[in-house]
């Protein structure tokens, strides 16, 4: 019973909600506000706050620039190495020669470490000189033999002569003191060689001058030649 009740409650309340909308559907709309005077009225634009607008497009993302990969660095030119600066030429007196023959003798003996020479005559000199050398041999090959006997007994000062009443004779230092010449041929004595001492005086005396080979040692010229002795000479007289 009470339920019945309560479905009939609901229906009335049902059908007088009903109602009561339809009448109020009939009623005309309320007047718009009036505004205040110089205020504009709000409008509503189209598209711009209702639900069924599209959202708006974003904004186009600007295209990167192409990458450019970046130059390798140029290296710097190398700076070409300067030019070694050129030797300054080297000059020498080789002598004393107690003639021509013996100057242009050593001359030959110097070879190509000389690119250029001249024999020099000093006339009249005058004082004494004292020359150490073994008696000639027979022949030059024996002369040859001996002189290498010479140098393997440590004695680098020393050459054959080539011409003259001395030819084959072993040369073996020229002196301008006794004492050193006598101490030269007491030391070639004592190693086994029959060293002579030959004293010359008065006489012109010959120079050879050189120029010298750029790799040439002045040392080794003087010994070639078998000048006694060497002197610096001014390549600029030699011309």
């Amino acid at each position: 019973m009470a339920v019945r009740a309560l479905i009939v409650i609901l229906v009335v309340l049902n059908l007088g909600i009903a109602l009561w909308w339809a009448a109020r559907k009939d009623e005309p709309a309320p007047p718009p506000l009036a505004m205040p005077g110089g205020v504009a009225g709000l409008e509503l634009v189209p598209g711009s706050a209702g639900i069924d607008d599209a959202p708006p497009a974003p904004a186009p993302v600007p295209a990167q620039p192409p990458r450019v990969a970046a130059a390798a660095p140029t290296p710097p030119s190398a700076t070409p190495a300067p030019e070694p600066a050129a030797s300054a030429p080297r000059c020498l007196s080789l002598g004393a020669f107690p003639d021509r023959a013996d100057a242009d003798a050593a001359r030959q003996r110097a070879g190509a470490d000389i690119v250029q020479a001249r024999v020099r005559e000093i006339a009249g000199a005058g004082g004494s000189s004292y020359r150490v050398l073994l008696p000639p041999s027979r022949d030059r090959d024996t002369a040859r033999a001996l002189a290498a006997r010479v140098a393997a007994a440590g004695f680098s000062d020393y050459y054959v002569l080539g011409q003259g009443e001395e030819a084959n004779a072993v040369a073996l230092g020229q002196y301008r003191n006794r004492e050193g010449a006598e101490r030269r041929q007491a030391e070639l004595v004592a190693a086994g060689f029959p060293a002579q001492l030959v004293a010359s005086s008065g006489g012109a005396q010959w120079w050879l001058d050189v120029r010298l080979a750029t790799d040439a040692q002045p040392a080794a010229i003087r010994r070639q030649s078998g000048a006694s002795r060497q002197q610096s000479l001014d390549c600029a007289s030699l011309r």
